[in-house]
């Protein structure tokens, strides 16, 4: 399937990263509002002062495998799943960010999908990357729509330009920025550019771009305008804008 693949191409393509946070909890995903930093892993969410790196809490409450992170109206709604476990089963946690309780927002049992990593809102409605692991397996991943009453009103795989590069993963994190869907793998530091097709149920793929982040969960950050993320292996938050055209 042919693509644009565009990689520091663009002006509007490469993220460069421009801060760290060190976070040993900084396993799965990231998010951040104006003041605090939350590093998320399978168990927990902590909390970390923007200013001061400091830690300031550590979430309350039951998880099992926590992935990507999503800051809606003043509070955390985390992508959650039973893998590597059989059947499926997944949740959307929410944390309280103030009281640093962790709850359920809306299960959704065993779904035929596969494993949840991603959800967001937009546009009422929540958006949900359900990942199936395994090369070849891996192309049943998708991307769901959802109604306010958790009704499904479509669903998308990804295209095999994107699913080859995948290996034997699979979609680790995901945004909308305006009308693209930005997706992350696991572990290779670019994101994948993607846009709903006019007709059919297969994503367009219309970018490749580098970044900071070797895949995993990634958010919006509302105080630059960038991104924020994870690297795994050294344990950090990463700060990361749209490269400026100068080297």
């Amino acid at each position: 399937m042919p693509i644009a693949n565009v990689i520091g191409e663009e002006r509007s393509c490469a993220w460069k990263q421009t801060a760290t946070l060190d976070a040993p909890e900084a396993n799965q995903a990231a998010a951040a509002d104006e003041s605090f930093v939350y590093a998320i892993n399978n168990t927990m969410v902590a909390k970390y002062g923007r200013a001061s790196g400091e830690l300031v809490a550590k979430s309350e409450g039951d998880a099992q495998h926590l992935n990507s992170g999503f800051l809606h109206e003043g509070k955390l709604y985390c992508a959650h799943s039973n893998y590597p476990f059989k059947p499926e089963s997944s949740i959307i946690k929410v944390l309280d960010v103030a009281s640093m309780q962790l709850s359920d927002f809306h299960r959704f049992g065993h779904s035929p999908h596969g494993s949840l990593t991603v959800a967001v809102f937009k546009d009422e409605a929540w958006w949900c990357v359900f990942a199936v692991y395994g090369k070849g397996d891996n192309a049943r991943t998708v991307l769901v729509k959802f109604d306010p009453a958790w009704q499904e009103q479509a669903v998308w795989t990804f295209p095999p330009s994107v699913v080859s590069d995948l290996g034997s993963s699979s979609i680790s994190g995901g945004i909308w920025l305006g009308d693209e869907f930005l997706a992350t793998g696991h572990d290779k530091k670019v994101i994948y550019r993607l846009k709903l097709p006019e007709t059919g149920s297969v994503l367009m793929h219309t970018a490749t771009c580098l970044t900071p982040f070797p895949g995993q969960g990634i958010a919006m950050d509302p105080k630059t305008g960038g991104l924020v993320g994870i690297h795994r292996q050294k344990r950090q938050v990463i700060f990361a804008e749209h490269a400026s055209a100068n080297p």
